[in-house]
């Protein structure tokens, strides 16, 4: 049986087998390899890198392009890489064997102490097996994922050049701007305590500075900082630095991000943005009923953001009332977690990143994006205790004003706060395309909402919907709600064995009830419904609205295929009422012609693009006459509908 941990996105699930030794290393999982099914079962994936490794002469050599993908998975998640199979047309393995493992185990752990052929040596003997099977050997290398301190490992002693990342089934060179952002990462412990040369007292806001120290007077009022001069205060607080060994002094980059004016700041952070969005419906279009960036109105700066940010956040929290003592307590374990989000938010985030800051408020969720990958693996700092913060400085700030931790305990009181209201759990994520980000959301809606269950009954049909078993429903549930789930993200759901999950997400994907896109770590599921749903989409698109009214121009415009497609849709679009074979017949005809976004439908047809979406698309892809232009990607910011065309008996 193949063993394979619950990180896996695809495959076949078994027994967990974890080699890791402390809580750093979570992420050490090592597939286990037991028969000649194993095999066939198996694909190249995110994780997953099969090479021949025969050699000139038959028997066995190291293949020379091992060291791009040994570098791939160090600077990724980890992986495993087998030698002596052969890939097959149809993307699965033969067993070919290595003849001489030994040989090739010499070349292996020769390359891997040679600091000219790669960096870092992160292997361990028991990480390196040959498996024999059927008269056969294998050889299996597990490369973990190397630390941000060994980061980025590299070929050829250059970084610039021979640094890889595991992208799908393949390797991707990483270019110059990632390299030096990666060798950031790895001498600086901390990114925000830097001085910045010509930066002084005349770039700060002195509003916000002076608002900070009233509430840090507030909560410490015998602390002998109160006495101290302003440019004093900033030193012990970390906003002022001092180079004592070139006697230079300044604002660092934590008291400049902190409470300095928005023009200074975009001098030295020239992608720097904040962006609060208040959205009346639970759904990603470019509109909002209120957006907070730094417009002039206000400072831009970090400190500020905050102050208006969190107001906003929980001013509609149905807060219960408590005493204590005699006075009434207005706090609950949902407002600690909101003030935990927003500010781990703002200290994690990589400033010089090109992401923006962006906070958003629906009726359904909030959700928190910031630019740079995590520095310690999300199962550890869901755990707990583990803590590695990008900005210190500006994370002390917020601490010595009661906002905010720095013992590792942050998000597990934003899961504890969610988990006191019985929601859906927190959903934590990271993605490098088309830049590295962290991603927060905190779904405000019940495990199972009644209105999701009465939704999905009618879609797929009481009678086949009230059959299903309860982890199947979740499952449904989990994708109509999220929009497209992964085998690691229903295993934080549901409290059952990674190979049970795997058979029920297999079960429902030969049901037709949800589909599945993708292999191995990257494999995604998702309902027929599932379209553009994403809180964070400006990013991804290009997109930025500018208002709530905003009109992006016409979707049509004129030509010979224009008016042919407004003629198609004249019937329809002339009146009010048609049946829904008339409008489902209309839609097929339309986007025979090209290829429709659901706005062009909207406007050809004279419809909403809710109507049309859960009346006719949903059906119309169910059955099979409709197919999405990019079924892989279900949230891509340009998804539109295509006939599909089906194939005659005869071609079949």
């Amino acid at each position: 049986m193949l063993r394979i941990d619950p990180t896996h996105h695809g495959g076949i699930y078994a027994s967990v087998h974890l080699i890791a030794n402390d809580k750093a290393q979570l992420n050490l999982f090592m597939l286990n390899i037991e028969s000649l099914e194993d095999i066939i079962a198996m694909r190249e994936s995110v994780d997953v890198e099969c090479k021949l490794a025969i050699g000139r002469d038959g028997k066995g050599a190291l293949p020379n392009d091992i060291w791009e993908t040994y570098s791939a998975f160090a600077n990724t998640a980890g992986g495993d890489i087998f030698l002596g199979l052969k890939e097959k047309q149809d993307r699965t393995f033969e067993f070919q064997g290595v003849e001489n493992t030994q040989k090739v185990l010499d070349e292996l752990w020769n390359g891997l102490n040679n600091s000219q052929k790669i960096s870092c040596n992160l292997l361990c003997e028991r990480w390196v097996k040959v498996i024999t099977l059927d008269g056969k050997s294998l050889i299996q290398i597990h490369v973990p994922q190397a630390n941000r301190k060994q980061k980025p490992v590299f070929l050829n002693n250059n970084p610039m050049t021979g640094t890889f990342k595991r992208l799908n089934s393949g390797d991707m060179k990483l270019s110059g701007e990632a390299v030096r952002r990666m060798l950031a990462e790895q001498i600086e412990e901390s990114r925000d305590a830097e001085i910045l040369k010509g930066y002084g007292m005349s770039d700060l806001d002195i509003d916000s500075f002076n608002a900070y120290r009233n509430m840090y007077s507030a909560r410490q009022p015998d602390h002998p900082w109160n006495k101290i001069d302003a440019q004093e205060f900033l030193y012990q607080i970390g906003a002022w630095g001092r180079d004592r060994e070139t006697g230079n002094n300044g604002l660092t980059r934590a008291g400049l991000l902190m409470f300095g004016q928005y023009r200074p700041i975009m001098e030295a952070f020239p992608n720097y943005m904040l962006d609060y969005q208040e959205r009346p419906e639970a759904k990603t279009e470019a509109r909002w009923i209120d957006r907070l960036v730094p417009d002039g109105s206000w400072s831009g700066n970090l400190f500020d953001f905050y102050q208006k940010v969190i107001r906003k956040l929980t001013a509609d929290l149905k807060v219960p009332f408590k005493l204590e003592g005699d006075q009434r307590q207005d706090d609950t374990l949902v407002h600690k977690a909101l003030r935990e989000a927003l500010v781990n938010c703002l200290v994690h985030a990589d400033y010089t990143g090109r992401a923006s800051i962006l906070v958003v408020k629906r009726p359904d969720m909030f959700g928190f994006r910031n630019p740079g990958n995590m520095r310690v693996p999300i199962e550890g700092a869901v755990m707990g205790g583990s803590s590695d913060c990008r900005n210190r400085a500006i994370q002390n700030m917020f601490r010595y004003v009661g906002l905010g931790e720095n013992a590792g305990s942050g998000l597990p009181k934003i899961f504890d706060g969610w988990n006191s209201q019985h929601w859906r759990k927190p959903l934590l994520k990271e993605k490098s395309d088309p830049s590295e980000q962290t991603l927060l959301e905190l779904h405000t809606l019940s495990l199972v909402p009644n209105k999701v269950l009465s939704e999905l009954r009618e879609q797929i049909g009481a009678d086949c919907f009230d059959k299903l078993s309860e982890n199947e429903r979740l499952i449904l549930v989990t994708a109509h709600i999220e929009r497209t789930i992964d085998h690691a993200r229903m295993m934080s759901v549901l409290n059952i064995h990674p190979r049970d999950l795997s058979a029920i997400l297999s079960n429902l994907v030969e049901k037709k009830l949800i589909y599945q896109e993708g292999n191995g770590r990257g494999t995604v599921y998702f309902l027929a419904e599932a379209r553009l749903d994403d809180a964070y989409r400006e990013l991804e698109s290009g997109i930025i609205a500018k208002g709530p009214n905003l009109e992006s121009g016409p979707l049509l415009s004129s030509g010979p295929v224009e008016n042919q497609l407004l003629a198609i849709a004249k019937p329809i679009a002339s009146r009010k009422k048609a049946t829904a074979a008339e409008v489902q017949d209309t839609i097929v005809n339309l986007c025979a012609v090209r290829s429709l976004r659901l706005e062009e439908l909207e406007k050809l047809l004279n419809r909403s693009g809710e109507s049309l979406r859960k009346k006719h698309l949903q059906y119309l892809i169910k059955e099979k006459k409709l197919k999405l232009k990019y079924p892989t990607k279900p949230n891509h910011p340009q998804q539109a509908y295509i006939t599909q065309i089906e194939t005659p008996p005869h071609l079949s």
